[in-house]
């Protein structure tokens, strides 16, 4: 063999062997599960990756909770509230502007300067005894998302006494928010639930779409009853998010109170949807969109989602019979068991 051939040979060889240590070296992806608690509700992580990503995660929720936690006194929405001066993120901007376009989108349904109304109720509806028609008359005057705007990094509010309540809009952007987390990393299949609230991409460990349980909506306060009504399968990216009343409610003189508030009458809503189901491109507009459809009745959410080609629907309602039915949009279909 002549040298030509065997400097040829031998860089043949050379590459071979490197493409194997380098095989050997790299660290085959596995599936890891995360699990804790933020913004007083627990969340619950599953991803694929070749390492542990835990310090990622609890930083950016961290970050998160300086940010958009009500309950936090050094968070930005707490300040705003507190009409201390501060200057808003990049994630308060974006939950900001989204509630201001399903605001529009929904006839002011859906309203995250409800805080006052909220607080007026009380958690579970604890002061519900000593509201007065007079209380919430005077509370609608400083409720309203026309009162109040963003200018710059700067919130700018028609009254001092507006407060902003982002409970139903937050969780899912922070499912989002961790999601883009992996996705920086390099991750493609993952699910992240924080309070019920999901986004996932791609596939589970066993290579199946993620399989996500709407529940049956029959009352239970305890949170104890788990029966399932339907699995909704996903394998595309997006966010998936539930809002019911059949947990949350509160019961006077045999009448069952929901707990949401409708912002256009200041009164917990009274509407025959008992479960409401959004599947999006992203976790917060499922979230903001399933609230809106609680309060609102079946008729309008169905025609308010003829309106938004993005979302798809589940339904589950109580006819004029008590009997629970079940609606749901088309696209929905492509979720549903077949």
């Amino acid at each position: 063999m002549d040298m030509k051939r065997m400097r040829i040979c031998y860089t043949l060889l050379y590459i071979s062997c490197s493409l194997l240590l380098f095989g050997s070296c790299a660290k085959e992806k596995t599936y890891y599960e995360e699990s804790g608690s933020v913004f007083h509700t627990l969340y619950h992580i599953k991803y694929e990756s070749p390492r542990l990503l835990t310090s990622l995660i609890d930083a950016e929720l961290q970050e998160f909770n300086l940010s958009l936690n009500p309950f936090n006194p050094n968070s930005i929405i707490a300040k705003v509230n507190n009409n201390e001066p501060t200057e808003t993120d990049a994630w308060f901007d974006e939950v900001f502007t989204t509630a201001m376009e399903v605001s529009e989108m929904t006839d002011g349904v859906f309203d995250i300067t409800c805080a006052p109304l909220i607080n007026l109720w009380g958690f579970g509806f604890s002061k519900m005894d000593s509201v007065t028609p007079a209380m919430i008359d005077s509370l609608r005057a400083v409720v309203g998302y026309q009162k109040i705007r963003l200018e710059g990094n700067q919130v700018i509010k028609d009254d001092p006494r507006l407060m902003l309540n982002c409970s139903a809009i937050a969780k899912g952007f922070a499912c989002d928010v961790i999601a883009r987390l992996l996705e920086r990393e390099g991750v493609e299949n993952y699910m992240v639930e924080i309070g019920g609230e999901v986004a996932m991409k791609g596939v589970n460990a066993r290579g199946d779409c993620w399989k996500i349980g709407i529940n049956k909506p029959e009352d239970d306060a305890t949170g104890m009853v788990n029966d399932i009504e339907v699995i909704v399968q996903l394998c595309k990216k997006g966010g998936i998010a539930t809002s019911g009343n059949y947990r949350n409610y509160y019961v006077k003189d045999g009448r069952k109170y929901a707990h949401t508030i409708d912002p256009r009458t200041g009164y917990p809503a009274e509407q025959s949807i008992l479960s409401a189901t959004i599947v999006a491109d992203d976790c917060m507009t499922a979230d903001a969109y399933a609230t809106a459809f609680m309060a609102m009745g079946v008729e309008q959410a169905i025609e308010t989602a003829a309106l938004i080609p993005d979302i798809d629907y589940f339904i589950i309602y109580a006819d004029e019979n008590g009997e629970n039915q079940l609606l749901y949009s088309e696209g929905m279909s492509n979720y549903l068991p077949q």
